[in-house]
């Protein structure tokens, strides 16, 4: 089948899988229905997609960097930014250090740096799948926060340690000076060019647009080629791209909150982003589906070669190497926790403030369980160079992009099947509610919206012939933005009804809108308004009904 041909076949199989897991009776994860298609696709066209690495690596990866590092919320970030820190950077050495050895005396066909090299890729995890899996026991969000911001930071970390492992297994010599001289500038060139470069191509944006207007799918496009721009920069000079992506979307985020770009283009934007994320997360899996016939053929003969005999101890090696993850993060994400605590003891001691529990063994579970391996790891692996500086095949190679699968695999199914059990009347420390935060934010909102509004009315009917009219419509909308600042001062029976008149409010404009919107498709049907006029309108409609949806 043409290469063209079988693409088109996997985002086939990215759509199907979507349908699958909604539909399916079981909490399936998606990642699990993908791998699967992938799995039939490379049945049904028996041949499998040759990969470049570095193609795959850079088609794939810096939009993902990018989009974690845009849409993580910075409150939590920051808020936790100890243990997050400790997850990130610790347990990735720690992981690295203690998995490369284990998989090394293991299996000691493998050499050390390619041991490291695997230590080190299976060190970043995935929130995206985590949130898959407990999509029908929702992880609590304080929880949700740390593994984001773990995974937006473990991803880098894990992925320069590769690089560095990499070069060790190509030239055979490792220096320390060296490395950390090397890896200085690659975590502060690749983060330094990130930064620069979203911020001079989102300046030249806002000052062309300013001068000749804003077109909003000019803007999506851009925003699409910041990661690889960034990327492909911070390579150049031998920097990380792999911080850069994600320096670049975390710029990216603070540059969105001076709002200068077009209401339009942010909701055009969020969709096409979204529809990315899905697509190439959705590709990965599918392809690490189809790529696995081949994988698992190449690491038996390879098992073989080296006197193991059996294929079997494939999957010996796959539950030791999950089992001790499991072990060694449990241990560090123990002793974070109870460092994290102990630091916050001696502080709220020292200020009066209520002490903090120590977690329990669960929440330690929980947050060691939901250490999933996913599409970092695999893009990660498939990088593996194909052959040493000599030309001679890179050792263990296929071995290790299946250990790897395989570790992914055996992840998503122990925390699909651990995490609601896990989750299930697990008591956890109170979170702050955010009614209060979202009354205040609209209540302010709604003051400068009366103040704008004055304002303008003022300017339209000043020497008018309508001003009275300009003046009674200003009214009308000042009124419901003073009810919406005299809401938040309620209390009690007064502020819970003005809360249901607010739902009931909500659900009588969904009713209309919908209706209007059936009312419009069937006028279009019987030719009674055109479709541009009308798709102008349904277009309109749906705006209106995301933001009752989403308030």
């Amino acid at each position: 089948m043409e290469p063209i041909s079988i693409s088109l076949v996997l985002l086939l199989a990215v759509v199907i899988s979507g349908i699958l897991a909604r539909v399916s009776p079981i909490p399936l994860p998606l990642p699990l229905v993908q791998i699967a298609l992938g799995a039939a696709v490379a049945a049904f066209t028996g041949e499998a997609i040759h990969l470049n690495p570095e193609i795959f690596f850079l088609l794939l990866l810096p939009p993902l960097l990018f989009l974690d590092g845009w849409r993580i919320p910075k409150e939590g970030l920051f808020h936790d930014k100890g243990t997050i820190l400790e997850l990130a950077l610790g347990l990735v050495i720690f992981t690295v250090i203690g998995m490369g050895y284990f998989i090394h005396w293991m299996i000691p066909s493998m050499p050390l740096p390619v041991a490291f090299a695997l230590a080190a890729i299976l060190s970043p995890t995935d929130p995206i799948a985590v949130s898959a899996i407990a999509a029908r026991v929702p992880i609590p969000s304080r929880v949700m926060h740390i593994l984001e911001g773990e995974s937006l930071l473990n991803d880098a970390s894990g992925l320069v340690c590769m690089r560095f492992a990499v070069a060790a297994a190509l030239t055979g010599s490792f220096s320390l000076t060296q490395a950390a001289g090397t890896f200085l500038w690659l975590a502060f060139g690749g983060i330094a060019i990130g930064v620069g470069v979203t911020w001079a191509i989102t300046f030249a944006k806002f000052w062309v647009s300013r001068r000749i207007g804003e077109e909003s799918g000019s803007q999506i496009l851009i925003s699409l080629l910041i990661p690889f721009g960034a990327y492909l920069a911070a390579e150049h000079v031998h920097a990380s791209g792999i911080l850069a992506a994600v320096a670049a979307g975390i710029t990216m985020s603070y540059v969105e909150i001076s709002g200068q770009a077009l209401a339009v283009t942010r909701v055009r934007r969020t969709a096409v982003w979204d529809t990315v994320q899905f697509t190439v997360n959705g590709i990965i899996f599918v392809l690490l589906g189809e790529q696995l016939p081949g994988i698992a053929s190449s690491a038996a003969e390879a098992v073989r070669d080296v006197g193991r005999g059996h294929v079997w101890w494939l999957a010996v090696y796959v539950v030791a190497i999950n089992v001790v993850l499991a072990a060694l993060r449990f241990g560090w994400v123990w002793a974070s926790l109870r460092f994290t605590i102990f630091r916050r003891r001696h502080g709220a001691g020292a200020h009066g403030q209520a002490v903090p529990k120590a977690p329990g063994w669960r929440l330690v579970a929980v947050m060691s369980l939901a250490g999933v391996r996913g599409a970092i790891t695999l893009a990660g692996v498939m990088t593996l160079p194909l052959f040493l500086l000599d030309g001679t095949p890179f050792p263990a190679r296929d071995v290790a992009v299946f250990l790897a699968a395989g570790v992914i695999i055996v992840s998503l199914l122990a925390a699909s099947i651990g995490l609601p059990i896990l989750l299930k009347g697990l008591e956890l420390p109170p979170e702050p509610s955010r009614h209060e935060e979202v009354a205040r934010a609209r209540a302010v909102a709604a003051e400068a919206a009366i103040r704008a509004i004055e304002k303008r009315q003022h300017a339209l009917s000043a020497g008018g012939p309508h001003a009275d009219l300009y003046a009674d419509v200003a009214a009308q909308l000042m009124d419901i933005y003073r009810n919406r600042v005299d809401g938040r001062q309620q209390s009690g029976e007064a502020a819970e009804r003005t809360r249901t008149v607010e739902q009931v409010e909500r659900e009588l404009r969904l009713a209309a809108l919908r209706a209007e919107r059936e009312e419009l498709f069937r006028l279009i049907r019987a030719r009674q308004v055109s479709e541009e006029v009308g798709r102008k309108l349904i277009r309109d409609i749906d705006l209106a009904e995301t933001r009752f949806v989403a308030g």
